[in-house]
């Protein structure tokens, strides 16, 4: 029987020994790159050793850069974000970035090698399938017979049979203010605009993909993608904004490829709780991002409880929302990615979530063991990156930048410390890799979080000595004769706490007490401020995990 899944984001060209002198806003050849050839045989084994089962590998496939070395050719940088550019700017999908290769020509053969390598070790491989938009210059690089943009006529806005929507007579106007030479006449729609003059925040390196709620020519381009990466190997696809594409497109496209590969994993990020069931069930998806849900919960209740405010939290502050969202959730649990962290969000550890690394154990306990779903961690986190860096376009917005060449501190150390450098890490980061480590292992192999079941108890100790449901969260995880109790501590104080286990919930778990433990005796627990902690239920008692 599998466990849990966990699934490690890692984006290749951040990953490796790196450069401790990178400068803001610097080229490759100035800040360095890591390769398909970093992610080797001690990166795979350290990740197995973390209990990770899959590896999301972001910005794989040839995007928009600036770069003109290393095997790139370099697109405007009236559009280009940043130096390295945008992941989800795809200009081949047919193709892997050049600078990912220690030889470039020979880049698809040196994916292939990282695809065995990671297969070897027992572990599976997702990558990004963006559907929704493309590169502005999609296609300049391998123009291939019936490709998108193909065929199309551009004298008119929309025609079913275009894949891009058109403005006749129009220039594009781009919110910049360098000037290449770039021209496009006419303009396209950017990915999440209808306008020839998208704003600064949209996402003007990308053109938008033409979905007709019926089967078009670009539903057919867009399967041969899918099935070109899962020939490859390709285990997943975590589907970007899928909220943008028609539904219907999704449910014919994913039984066509589980079709052919039946054990292929599909990840949609969605954001719309109202839409998760149209997206498990009407369009078949595997597993759905809950960022809306749990996510969002834990961002408000961290943040208020990490904050300088003396007042009560408000309804949305509250630990209770923990409740609400699973009660929300029901039987989706399951099907729910939950993380603290990935491209998108904040790092924990930034001045704009959890303020530090170690404040994040409160939440892990939640986010990691509260369902038998997957669970995300993304490369560095385990480590305390915080991403507080000001690398080039992003600035400093507490995410590692996707757009520019650099070496995180904490990801660049954590590669080192894999590869021997016992001192890369300071005392503190290996103290935290270790509670990471213990945690994950502990919910990819754990029966009772794997595929137990869940009893929360927030509802049954409001008014229990010492425990507080706006700051507290309190549930049971069980299978068979296996039972754990998880109690997180939101506060900035230590709490001691009386744990109230009601007769229902061991007439839930289907047996009437052991020996020593029984439904009328509380358990008695201290939780340091801002953490957790595991208690097995025996026959000898509560016994500390």
């Amino acid at each position: 029987m599998m466990g849990k899944e966990i699934i490690y984001q890692l984006l290749p060209r951040l990953w490796g020994p790196g450069r401790e002198d990178r400068i803001p806003g610097g080229d490759l050849s100035r800040n360095g790159c890591g390769t398909f050839a970093d992610i080797d045989g001690a990166t795979l084994a350290y990740l197995a050793g973390l209990g990770v089962r899959w590896i999301w590998l972001t910005g794989v496939i040839r995007h928009a850069t600036r770069c003109s070395t290393n095997g790139c050719t370099p697109s405007s940088a009236m559009w280009v974000k940043g130096e390295a550019g945008s992941p989800y700017a795809i200009t081949d999908y047919f193709d892997v970035n050049p600078y990912l290769a220690r030889d470039p020509d020979r880049r698809m053969e040196e994916f292939q090698a990282l695809v065995g390598r990671i297969h070897a070790a027992g572990m599976r491989v997702m990558v990004d399938f963006v559907p929704n938009h493309v590169a502005r210059d999609y296609g300049r690089f391998a123009r291939r017979e019936d490709d998108l943009g193909s065929g199309d006529d551009p004298t008119v806005h929309w025609r079913a049979e275009n894949d891009f929507f058109y403005y006749p007579g129009q220039d594009l106007q781009l919110p910049v203010s360098v000037d290449d030479g770039y021209r496009e006449r006419p303009a396209k729609a950017s990915g999440n605009c209808y306008s020839p003059a998208p704003g600064v925040n949209d996402w003007y390196d990308t053109v938008k993909l033409n979905y007709c709620p019926y089967h078009t020519h670009t539903w057919d381009k867009m399967e041969r993608i899918l099935l070109f990466w899962a020939g490859l190997g390709v285990d997943g696809f975590r589907c970007d904004m899928v909220e943008l594409v028609p539904v219907e497109f999704f449910r014919w496209v994913i039984p066509h490829v589980k079709e052919r590969f039946p054990d292929r994993v599909f990840l949609a990020e969605v954001y719309d709780k109202s839409a998760y069931d149209r997206y498990l069930q009407e369009a078949g998806f595997d597993w759905l991002y809950d960022k809306s849900g749990l996510y969002d919960a834990l961002w408000d209740i961290v943040r208020y409880h990490t904050g300088d405010s003396g007042a009560a939290p408000e309804p949305w502050q509250s630990a209770r929302r923990i409740t609400a969202n699973w009660q929300q959730m029901g039987d989706r649990q399951a099907r729910l990615l939950h993380f603290l962290e990935n491209h998108d969000e904040p790092r924990f550890a930034s001045a704009f979530f959890g303020r530090e690394a170690g404040h994040v154990f409160a939440a892990l306990h939640v986010s990691l063991l509260l369902n038998t779903g997957p669970f995300l961690l993304y490369a560095g986190q385990e480590a305390g990156e915080e991403g507080m860096d000001r690398e080039g376009f992003s600035g400093q917005d507490g995410r590692t930048s996707i757009f520019d060449w650099w070496s995180p501190d904490a990801i660049r150390r954590l590669w080192r410390h894999i590869h021997g450098e016992a001192e890369a890490l300071s005392p503190d980061r290996l103290a935290l890799l270790a509670r990471y480590r213990r945690l994950l292992r502990l919910a990819a192999t754990d029966p009772a979080i794997s595929h137990g079941g869940m009893y929360d108890l927030a509802w049954c100790n409001e008014d229990a000595p010492g425990f507080n449901p706006d700051v507290h969260a309190a549930f049971l995880r069980h299978s068979e004769d296996h039972t754990l109790l998880i109690i997180s501590n939101f506060s900035s104080r230590e709490a001691r706490m009386e744990i109230r286990i009601p007769p229902h919930a061991f007439a839930w778990m289907e047996r009437a007490g052991t020996p020593g433990f029984n439904p009328r005796t509380p358990v008695r627990v201290c939780v340091p401020a801002m953490d957790g902690v595991i208690l097995e239920l025996g026959a000898d008692g509560p016994e500390m995990r």
